[in-house]
């Protein structure tokens, strides 16, 4: 199941997806739309219609059934140090007690952007972007204080080689 919050801090839309959810069977054609949007966020209908083979009015029913279903957002991606967030990090943390509920509890948090739960030795990943080590540290604090958090490990990310958002239509 999909839930859709709305975070009215920023005007956007938080998506939490939960356990259970279930996969979209997507045709050819609703993955060609999807990779047209990937591409470029803001190609006009009528651009996608021609390069699909479908119809302005045909694409645009498709875009909103991929939006309300859940299959898809449309956002603008920033680049965190252009708007002067300096420091990003992975963090991994260990956990006791119910492991969901520690995990939306993360995911309440502003400045966790991911939050994950995982196998292995931690038992949560959550990225967070920050504007410098300070805050870092205060976000750190921050998690460690939540309830059911024994432990964390900060991965400071030094340099970002790659990050994509195009997988998902192969």
């Amino acid at each position: 199941m999909t839930n859709r919050q709305h975070d009215s801090g920023t005007g956007g839309r938080r998506v939490t997806v939960r356990g259970g959810a279930s996969h979209a069977l997507l045709d050819d054609v609703a993955k060609q739309i999807i990779e047209q949007l990937q591409e470029d966020g803001r190609r006009p209908y009528a651009t996608i219609g021609k390069a699909v083979g479908l119809s302005e009015a045909a694409v645009r029913q498709r875009v909103q059934r991929l939006l309300d279903t859940g299959v898809m957002q449309i956002v603008a991606v920033t680049d965190p140090l252009q708007l002067g967030f300096s420091r990003q990090a992975m963090i991994g943390l260990r956990t006791d007690g119910d492991l969901e509920a520690v995990a939306d509890r993360l995911a309440e948090l502003d400045e966790v952007d991911y939050v994950v739960i995982t196998a292995g030795s931690f038992d949560l990943l959550t990225e967070v972007v920050c504007r410098n080590d300070d805050h870092l540290l205060e976000i750190l604090q921050r998690l460690r204080a939540v309830d059911g958090v024994l432990s964390t490990e900060a991965f400071v990310y030094l340099k970002l080689r790659k990050q994509t958002y195009t997988w998902g239509t192969a």
